[in-house]
C-alpha cells in the first residue's frame, strides 16, 4: 500500500510547481525593474537562473534581503564597482569564491546580473562588466567570512567619500552606523 506523503510536505511542492506553472512572464511582472544588463553577458537567462539559484535563497530573488540581516543587493550594489578594491571585493566573497560554479565566464555574466541588473543607477556610468580573466584572478583569494563585515564598511566608507555614493548606503546594510 503506498503511504501518503503528509500536507505540511506537500505544500512547498505544490508551491513551487504553481510557481514553475505561472511562466517567466508573471515572475517578471511582480518583481521590479532592473538596470540594463552589459552585453558581455554570454547568456542572461543563465545568469539569472544561477543568481536564483546561488544567491536568492537569501539575498531574495529581487536582490532585497529584508528582514534578513544581509546586504540589499537591489539599487545599491552597483557602487561597488567605483573602485579596484571593491571590485575584487565583490568576487571575493566566500559563497562567490567558492561558487559550484567553476566556469569563470559563466561567474563572470552572473555577477554582471547582480551589479548592472540588480544594481541598476547604482553602477557607475561607464564601469565595465566582470570578466572570466578578473573572476578567475580574484576568487583564487577569497576573503574569511571573518573579515566581512569589516571589509563591506571599509568599502560602503570609500564608495561615499569618493565615489559619491549616497550616506545613506550605510544604513542599508546590516552592522553599518548612520
Amino acid at each position: 500500500m503506498p503511504t501518503r506523503m503528509p500536507s505540511r510536505q506537500l505544500r512547498p511542492l505544490l508551491c513551487a510547481a504553481l510557481l514553475l506553472a505561472s511562466g517567466t512572464a508573471a515572475l517578471r511582472a511582480a518583481l521590479p525593474p532592473m538596470g540594463p544588463l552589459p552585453a558581455a553577458i554570454t547568456d542572461p537567462a543563465m545568469a539569472r537562473a544561477d543568481y536564483v539559484e546561488q544567491c536568492a535563497g537569501c539575498h531574495g530573488v529581487a536582490g532585497s534581503a529584508a528582514p534578513a540581516q544581509l546586504p540589499e543587493l537591489r539599487g545599491r550594489v552597483g557602487w561597488f564597482l567605483c573602485t579596484p578594491q571593491a571590485r575584487a571585493y565583490l568576487i571575493r566573497l566566500p559563497n562567490v569564491a567558492h561558487s559550484r560554479i567553476r566556469d569563470n565566464q559563466q561567474l563572470a555574466d552572473m555577477m554582471n546580473y547582480v551589479v548592472f541588473g540588480l544594481g541598476g543607477a547604482s553602477a557607475p556610468s561607464g564601469a565595465a562588466p566582470f570578466t572570466a580573466e578578473e573572476v578567475a584572478r580574484e576568487r583564487r583569494q577569497p576573503l574569511s567570512t571573518t573579515a566581512l563585515k569589516a571589509e563591506r564598511a571599509r568599502h560602503v566608507e570609500t564608495a561615499i567619500r569618493h565615489c559619491n555614493a549616497p550616506t545613506s548606503l550605510r544604513l542599508l546594510y546590516p552592522g553599518q552606523k548612520g
